[in-house]
């Protein structure tokens, strides 16, 4: 098959769910209701954080975080896959192929990192809660948080540079929600294997070891609510460790699945499901999760809305 170096041309077709499922209008306005969901929520959550003082803690400066996490993450996919849908416009140019993997794997991979690190935020306060301000002081809340971005960053950018390096055949359809990586390898004309273990070793070290690291959190912070002798903070610790875990299980486990298991599982089908879900679904359910069953937040979120939204009451 003849070498497609004319990539930098004529760009990519992303060929994503929209395209290959039997009610494309119900599933277009189901994205569009989500992503709308996911600015309101994510927005409005950062907005209660940032300007409550009463949220100006460790735990919530690290959820603000992860709401800002969600919602450029979300930016980077659906906006495109919208417009692409209502327009018959499936186009992506070399660069901005490029671009948005480099964005998707940064935001994904920061992700990844910022959820350990929120579970170890909870390990402190509920097994070291004498300590927790040392511990979890600011220096070392921007550390974590910097930490996230620049790994997140470097291993994007390497990834990025290294696959579009490779030959492509003719095909330019990625039969894909997103430009990620298993997919555009699917289009190379050059053995890939050894890359593929490279890109199987990243899976593990960003998604598989914090993992590992979220787990003996919980599993010492579940000793330790045991033993608590009062039901309103087990009840507390409970409900927020609960909150923490939904998020994990249902992020950790789309990116695993894309990053982790091997090329023989997957299916173009399954492949754009499963991006639907953690880039599209998790995103607008994260702030909900957290935030529905949190008295603080909510209590926050009445007040910050009741002052501009009604401002001339809440001065009387």
């Amino acid at each position: 098959m003849k070498l497609w170096n004319s990539t930098l041309e004529s760009g990519f077709i992303l060929v994503g769910i929209l395209n290959e499922t039997e009610s494309p209008e119900l599933l277009c306005a189901t994205m569009a209701a989500l992503y709308m969901l996911a600015l309101i929520s994510n927005g409005l959550l950062l907005l209660v954080i940032m300007t409550d003082a009463r949220l100006h803690v460790p735990m919530y400066f690290l959820l603000g975080q992860l709401s800002l996490m969600d919602l450029l993450f979300t930016s980077v996919v659906t906006p495109k896959a919208i417009i692409d849908f209502l327009c018959r416009e499936n186009t992506i140019t070399f660069e901005g192929c490029a671009l948005q993997m480099f964005l998707a794997l940064t935001l994904g991979s920061a992700e990844d990192l910022l959820l350990a690190f929120m579970a170890y935020d909870r390990y402190v306060a509920i097994c070291h809660p004498l300590n927790y301000m040392v511990l979890m002081r600011p220096k070392v809340c921007w550390l974590v948080v910097a930490t996230s971005w620049i790994l997140a960053s470097l291993s994007a950018l390497g990834h990025t540079t290294y696959t579009m390096h490779y030959p492509f055949c003719k095909a330019q359809e990625i039969r894909h929600l997103l430009c990620e990586i298993p997919p555009l390898l699917k289009l190379v004309c050059a053995d890939t294997s050894r890359y593929e273990l490279m890109v199987y070793v990243t899976g593990v070290t960003f998604l598989l070891l914090p993992l590992s690291a979220i787990f003996a959190s919980y599993t010492l912070i579940l000793f330790t609510v045991l033993r608590m002798a009062s039901n309103e903070g087990r009840k507390k610790a409970l409900i927020t460790c609960s909150s923490h875990l939904t998020v994990v299980g249902m992020f950790y486990g789309g990116a695993t699945f894309m990053y982790v298991l091997p090329s023989s599982f997957h299916s173009p089908k399954q492949d754009n499901v499963v991006s639907v879900f953690y880039t599209i679904v998790t995103p607008a359910l994260n702030p909900l999760i957290y935030s529905l069953r949190n008295k603080e937040v909510m209590g926050s979120l009445r007040r910050v809305l009741g002052k501009h939204v009604f401002p001339t009451q809440s001065t009387l």
